[in-house]
C-alpha cells in the first residue's frame, strides 16, 4: 500500500512537499515514481528514482523545479516542488515498480497510491 500526503492549494511561485509512505512491500526493492493527471488529460510521468536513491530522471517540464528523494529506512519517497506554476495543477500519484530503475511508463508500475490534489493558483 502507498499513501500520499502533502497536497494542497498554493500560489504560483510557491512550494509544496509531497510524501508517499509504503507498507506491505520491501521498499528498497522498488524503484519509485511520481505521476500526475490534470483534468481532461492523460496521466503523465513526472519523475522517478532508483532503489538506492542515487539516480533520478525528471520530465523536462519539471526539471530544475522538482526534486525527488527517498528514505529507505522510513519507507518513504518525497517530491519537493518549487516554483510551482498553474500548469502543475493535477492529482499527483506515487507508484512503485519492481525493478532497479523503474521507467517513465505507468504500465511498469504495479502499486499505486490514491493520489493527492495539488492546485496552483495564478
Amino acid at each position: 500500500q502507498l499513501v500520499e500526503s502533502g497536497g494542497g492549494l498554493v500560489q504560483a511561485g510557491g512550494s509544496l512537499r509531497l510524501s508517499c509512505t509504503a507498507s506491505g512491500i520491501t521498499f528498497r526493492n522498488y524503484a519509485m515514481g511520481w505521476f500526475r493527471q490534470a483534468p481532461g488529460k492523460e496521466r503523465e510521468f513526472v519523475v522517478r528514482v532508483n532503489w538506492g536513491g542515487d539516480w533520478k530522471n525528471y520530465a523536462d517540464s519539471v526539471k530544475g523545479r522538482f526534486t525527488i528523494s527517498r528514505d529507505n529506512a522510513k519507507n518513504t519517497v518525497y517530491l519537493q516542488m518549487n516554483s510551482l506554476k498553474p500548469e502543475d495543477t493535477a492529482v499527483y500519484y506515487c507508484a512503485a515498480a519492481p525493478s532497479l530503475f523503474g521507467s517513465a511508463r505507468s504500465d511498469d508500475y504495479n502499486l499505486w497510491g490514491q493520489g493527492t490534489q495539488v492546485t496552483v493558483s495564478s
